[in-house]
């Protein structure tokens, strides 16, 4: 019985000392393998192994990002003045200040009207009054139909009124032109001041507090309430 319990421990040795040279001759040339790799087939190994990491890891997203380098916008002061003294409006649309434009061109049109149209009835009460005291024409008619005796005060009251007309409108016709000529140069300081404040810098921080105050009395005052206002920019 002791020696058959003896042969098979012995036995069972033996297997386990086997099988542990084995994994440790298998372990071996696995390493003496890896090593006799070339250097380019030890890259694509690594390379292999990270894509497999990459692939088994969690799922990663790039995103191109392209910064391009945009110029950013500033109007120079001289162009915007002499494109406004071309044309009115034009300083206004190179500052980019669209919104001017139909100020300014409603303005002009507004003028333009108002001086053609002052302009052509001044020169219809010239040429009528012309006519009554030259005596070379009718065409204060077109104002008083029949004979000037038949105006209240006779022919001197109908000349009055045509030259008191005429220069009514002719005083028009002028005021007209001299707001015209400051339109004008009001767009051409307008383009100025906007394209030399064009990236002025205001805060947002603008703000009005209105708190209530008390005065005290002194020696010369009474007590007295108020309201105080202050402004934060």
């Amino acid at each position: 019985m002791n020696k058959r319990l003896i042969i098979c421990v012995w036995y069972l040795a033996g297997m386990f000392l086997t099988l542990h040279a084995q994994d440790s001759n298998i372990s071996d040339s696995t390493r003496v393998k890896s090593e006799r790799l070339v250097p380019q087939d030890r890259n694509r190994t690594l390379k292999e192994d990270t894509i497999g990491a990459v692939i088994t890891g969690p799922r990663v997203t790039l995103t191109d990002s392209i910064v391009f380098n945009k110029v950013e916008f500033k109007p120079d002061p001289k162009k915007a003045v002499l494109y406004s003294a071309i044309f009115p409006g034009l300083g206004q649309l190179y500052n980019r200040k669209y919104w001017k434009l139909p100020i300014i061109y409603g303005g002009v049109l507004g003028l333009t009207y108002a001086i053609t149209w002052n302009g052509r009835t001044y020169g219809d009460y010239k040429q009528a009054f012309s006519d009554l005291v030259t005596q070379t024409g009718n065409s204060y008619e077109n104002f008083f139909p029949g004979s000037p005796d038949d105006y209240t005060g006779g022919r001197q009251g109908l000349q009055d009124h045509l030259k008191r007309q005429k220069d009514f409108y002719r005083r028009n016709r002028d005021l007209a032109i001299i707001i015209a000529v400051g339109v004008y140069g009001l767009c051409m300081l307008d383009a100025y001041v906007d394209a030399q404040l064009y990236d002025f810098d205001m805060s947002p921080d603008l703000s009005m507090r209105v708190t209530p105050v008390f005065w005290p009395p002194t020696a010369y005052t009474k007590a007295g309430f108020g309201l105080q206002c202050s402004i934060n920019f």
